[in-house]
């Protein structure tokens, strides 16, 4: 199969170097406006697999050419882009998968083209980084074994191992997205009810091997399209975690309107955007450089299964080979979008339309792919008799 990846970001680079050792994959192409630097990466892995193109992602036309090169498409663009390369997608009639980014209902609006997919013969699944993504495709694998789901619970963190004061944390992707979940409200169902909660609220503590008591609280995004496919459960939760007293920090700066969007200075005659000076200014202050990072996830789902009260549970703790120069949060990343793509490639995936990842993705199949990668994914699962009165 060819695929192309579209962005040669860190994202978009993993994706690359993932696809690249895939037996199925007998083409890359990896598109993005700097050549130069994407060209830099494909030469340091040695490679006649993955061919460098140009490209402008904000030109619909330079996309229709780029992504009719492939068979699938890896979408490692920011969000702002889902949509339009989702309905060339249909266009063209390639397959296509992204990132995600569910912050102003952008996956919303993709999976109304349902249709137009189906009837074109091809598929496409948003949300498929950790967090939409890895936690869907957990949460709708627990949810399958059980006969009803009663209560979806989802924590996950992307944290430096050496954490340094003030806000104990470094950027592993977008600042501007970690500002947007941290701001938007956060989708949740609480007594059944679906319900919108302030983001950075709700903090409660959890405990992880080798990190201890942490802390976790609501951001946007994180439940993604599970408040849809799950709509009668009680509970349905998404967490961020961070080390302890990282909440109340970032909750001060929200406070202050620093990361409001619409709040505006005027510096020496000029109007400046106050969240962009901050963003600019927490880039490098928060740059993770050679540092080591870890992706920390739990999905729990339970439920009932004939007659008696089980859960399932699934644990991640991925850290940064100290002798890669990729993140724990990229490889993650970067291996489940990478494992979705090949699966509708090669014909494991073989439904058609547009499809969140909790429906379509096979879950047995997928913690297998991902521990060839050496992200291991733990399954646990407890058991109790219903005791009826």
């Amino acid at each position: 199969m060819k695929i192309v990846v579209l962005g040669a970001g860190l994202m978009g680079k993993e994706v690359a170097r993932d696809l690249n050792a895939s037996e199925k994959v007998e083409k890359i192409y990896l598109a993005d406006l700097d050549t130069n630097a994407a060209q830099q990466f494909v030469d340091s892995l040695s490679t006649n697999k993955i061919e460098v193109v140009s490209l402008n992602a904000k030109n619909e036309a330079e996309l229709r050419s780029v992504m009719s090169k492939g068979d699938v498409t890896v979408n490692a663009l920011f969000y702002e882009f889902n949509e339009s390369v989702a309905k060339i997608a249909i266009e063209v009639g390639v397959h296509s998968v992204d990132l995600g980014g569910h912050i102003g209902d952008v996956t919303d609006r993709i999976l109304t083209l349902h249709e137009k997919a189906k009837e074109k013969n091809i598929t496409i699944i948003p949300d498929l980084g950790v967090a939409p993504g890895m936690v869907n495709i957990l949460a709708g694998y627990g949810a399958s074994k059980l006969d009803s789901v009663e209560s979806i619970k989802l924590y996950v963190g992307g944290i430096p191992t050496n954490p340094e004061p003030p806000l104990n944390y470094t950027r592993v992707f977008s600042l501007e997205g970690v500002m947007d979940h941290y701001t938007e409200p956060a989708k949740i169902i609480q007594g059944g009810e679906l319900k919108e909660v302030a983001s950075l609220s709700g903090i409660e503590p959890i405990y992880f091997d080798q990190f201890g008591v942490l802390e976790a609280f609501y951001t946007s995004g994180g439940t993604s399209t599970l408040y849809k496919t799950f709509p009668n459960v009680k509970t349905l939760e998404y967490k961020t975690v961070r080390y302890k007293g990282h909440a109340e920090k970032f909750q001060l700066l929200v406070d202050l309107g620093f990361l409001d969007k619409e709040n505006k200075v005027e510096v020496d005659g000029n109007e400046v955007k106050v969240r962009d000076v901050v963003r600019e200014a927490l880039k490098k202050k928060l740059n993770l450089g050679d540092k080591q990072d870890a992706v920390l996830l739990r999905v729990i789902v339970a439920g009932e299964k004939s007659g008696e009260q089980v859960t399932f549970e699934y644990d991640m703790n991925v850290k940064r080979d100290e002798t890669s120069s990729m993140t724990a949060m990229a490889r993650a990343t970067a291996c489940t979008i990478a494992a979705v793509a090949v699966m509708i490639g090669s014909g494991v995936i073989t439904e058609r339309g547009v499809f969140p990842p909790e429906l379509i993705v096979p879950g047995s199949e997928y913690i297998e792919k991902l521990a060839k990668r050496g992200v291991i994914i733990k399954e646990t699962s407890h058991r109790s008799t219903i005791v009826k009165w």
